[in-house]
């Protein structure tokens, strides 16, 4: 019976940024369509590990809980993916969350993502404006293109291409594929082609696409089924042209 079920949680902790991990288990009534998000609310209010020891409750982030903040990406028994859409009844018992290792632990499963919005601080992936005075309808994107930046426009940068991806470490300054399909999103917009060239040439600085090992482990873990190697294909050959502009000069 349900309420003589219970289920296990294996969390990887730790205190803060410079101390040591640890796991700490926790164990909960079963209860049916239960999430790890719920679970770990549920730990949060009576934060009692295995041994009965009553402990400091579990830190995670989280919002929208409807898989579009990408807030809660965590490692999910060996997977990168979002807790909210986690559903226990489809996971292995017992459960192990992990932060995700490719961005600093803040504390416990919560990271640190400014690596994401420093890269799409770089490759200036939004639509600028010069002034907050009404200039009338603008220009219309054509339905073909708009289907298909549509569906780029749902990268929610929750992370997880970057977790999956073997080019992005300590090692490496790879912007990602995310950053890169970003980059195609918005020099398809009318108005955001107008900086086409400055986020090509970002694309093509160091850490850029070509730090890209077309491992495929992105498009295969993305949540939202974005087409990141199409965007990354497409960006290659973006860039290429670009740089054969450069060379013979924008002028000629």
């Amino acid at each position: 019976m349900s309420e003589n079920r219970k289920v296990k949680f294996v969390i990887t902790r730790q205190d803060n940024p410079d101390s040591g991990s640890y796991t700490e288990e926790f164990e909960l009534t079963y209860r049916p369509n239960m999430n790890v998000i719920s679970a770990l609310m549920e730990i949060r209010r009576n934060p009692v590990n295995t041994k009965g020891e009553k402990t400091t409750p579990v830190i995670w982030e989280m919002n929208c809980l409807e898989e579009v903040c990408g807030a809660c990406s965590m490692v999910i028994n060996g997977k990168p993916r979002q807790a909210c859409t986690a559903l226990v009844d489809q996971l292995e018992q017992p459960v192990r969350l992990e932060p995700m290792k490719t961005f600093p632990v803040i504390r416990d499963l919560s990271v640190d993502r400014s690596r994401m919005f420093d890269a799409m601080k770089r490759v200036k992936a939004w639509i600028p404006i010069d002034g907050t005075y009404d200039l009338g309808p603008g220009p219309r994107m054509p339905e073909n293109r708009r289907q298909w930046a549509y569906e780029l426009s749902k990268c929610m940068t929750c992370g997880v291409c970057l977790e999956s991806c073997p080019n992005v470490n300590e090692q490496s300054d790879f912007i990602g594929p995310f950053a890169i399909s970003l980059v195609r999103l918005f020099n398809a917009h009318p108005t955001g082609e107008m900086n086409k060239e400055e986020r090509l040439n970002a694309l093509m600085d160091d850490g850029g696409i070509t730090s890209c090992g077309n491992s495929q482990n992105c498009v295969q873990s993305c949540p939202k089924g974005i087409p990141l190697t199409t965007s990354i294909a497409a960006m290659n050959r973006a860039t290429s042209l670009q740089s054969f502009k450069n060379f013979f000069g924008s002028d000629r």
